[in-house]
């Protein structure tokens, strides 16, 4: 595997040791101790240090005892030579022993290092599940509702969405769009795009396959190996999320610090595994296994990343606003972030029919998380390398969307449509 030979990790050593104890006390945020693990970060890389120090000591003499070789050639000591040389094959044997054991030191040290989540941010509320999470901010009242038909009522209703037939093409979570429901799919892209672009994202159409490397390189591997679509013939994987190939685009460049912070964005399909369960929560388009999302990905200067998060946040919140959905801001606490996040804010809009806050937006600072597995660096100011901070957010994700713009917009007459996608599409209400 290719974690096993990288020591371009998620956390760094360095900071470990220079911070023990702030970074056991953040990861503990996350509900669980991590404290055995930093302990054998530590050890595990003394040990590292001690092989690479002995096979370095090893190789000086080698060099040495070569040079004295061909000292006693040029002076006619061939049997000295021969036996120096003797020596050598002796001290060959021992370096290559240690480089094997220098190998194995580093792919302990990795796979311990790949088992440790990012360092949740100072702020971020300690807690184990969605009900820590802190609340920040909530728009909007709730829709009252006359008619309350949820979403997948509406879809047969209205002939919008055909969940039966995407099961007989593919399975369940593979739903098939049809008519005006493939239309809302295809305004709602096109207007977050033209947002996006109002906004100062530059667009770009990402691969919906990515390779190890780029798993690894944004913490998808080996945290959620099983939650992807692998195509094994070609060891691919399928997209959980545009952010993967998008920040991956930058994985070992040097970026320029006057270009920062660099804004991209992509609408994909995306693919998720984990999704099929049972039960009202996860009906209809509540929970998918492929479904559109159009992806926001900045690389900002350290000092500047949480601003920009911020920034991000209030993007994402626009777009929501701008469609007329009543929504709420959570700060999430340590154990209900992802894995390779170091601040999340989710976006939740309320299903008027569902009587329920679905989430339908995330947007995460991942620090130096990614980019040191990435090698994704700029030159600072006194001209050497720094790593680049990353961050992600969804602007939007669909399916969610949808399902509350159906059910908060029912009427007798039809499902009003939002102004402003009347003139992506054509049409101003669906009946």
């Amino acid at each position: 595997m290719i974690f096993a030979v990288l020591i371009h990790t998620m956390l760094q050593v360095q900071d470990i040791r220079n911070d023990f104890d702030g970074i056991n006390t953040r990861l503990a945020k996350r509900g669980k101790s991590f404290e055995n693990e930093l302990n054998q970060v530590i050890s595990l890389d003394d040990k590292r240090k001690q092989t690479q120090t002995a096979l370095d000591n090893l190789l000086a003499i080698l060099n040495t005892v070569s040079k004295q070789i061909g000292e006693c050639f040029k002076t006619g000591k061939r049997e000295e030579a021969e036996k120096l040389k003797a020596q050598t094959v002796e001290i060959k044997d021992q370096s290559k022993a240690l480089e094997v054991d220098l190998k194995q030191a580093i792919a302990d040290l990795t796979d311990v290092l790949t088992q440790i989540p990012n360092v949740p941010s100072s702020v971020v509320p300690a807690g184990k599940t969605p009900e820590d999470n802190e609340i920040v901010y909530t728009h909007g009242n709730m829709p009252e509702l006359k008619h309350k038909k949820p979403h997948w009522e509406l879809c047969e209703q209205y002939d919008l969405i055909d969940f039966e037939l995407g099961v007989k093409v593919t399975g369940a979570g593979f739903p098939v769009y049809k008519g005006k429901g493939a239309r809302l799919q295809r305004a709602l892209i096109n207007f977050f795009l033209d947002e996006g672009l109002k906004h100062g994202y530059n667009e770009v159409q990402p691969p919906i396959f990515i390779n190890e490397a780029s798993g690894f390189g944004t913490g998808q591997l080996p945290d959620k190996e099983g939650q992807m679509y692998h195509m094994t013939v070609d060891n691919l994987f399928a997209i959980p999320t545009a952010e993967v190939p998008i920040t991956n685009l930058y994985r070992d460049v040097i970026v320029k610090k006057e270009d920062l912070p660099i804004k991209n964005m992509g609408y994909t399909p995306c693919f998720r595994r984990e999704a099929g369960s049972y039960g009202k929560d996860v009906r209809g388009l509540n929970r998918l296994h492929q479904f559109d999302k159009v992806e926001i990905v900045q690389i900002a200067h350290p000092t500047q990343s949480y601003q920009i998060l911020d920034d991000m946040s209030a993007y994402v919140q626009s777009l929501l606003q701008q469609l007329g959905l009543n929504y709420r801001v959570l700060k999430l606490c340590g154990g209900d972030m992802g894995f390779t996040s170091a601040l999340t804010y989710d976006m939740e809009v309320y299903s008027g029919a569902q009587e329920k806050w679905l989430e339908v937006s995330s947007v995460s600072c991942f620090e130096t998380y990614q980019s040191n597995r990435l090698k994704l660096r700029f030159k600072n100011d006194d001209g050497k390398m720094q790593y680049a901070h990353t961050l992600n957010g969804s602007a939007l994700a669909l399916p969610r969307i949808v399902a509350a713009l159906l059910e908060n917009n029912q009427t007798e007459n039809g499902i009003e449509m939002p102004e402003v996608l009347r003139p992506y599409l054509g049409f101003d209400r669906i009946d």
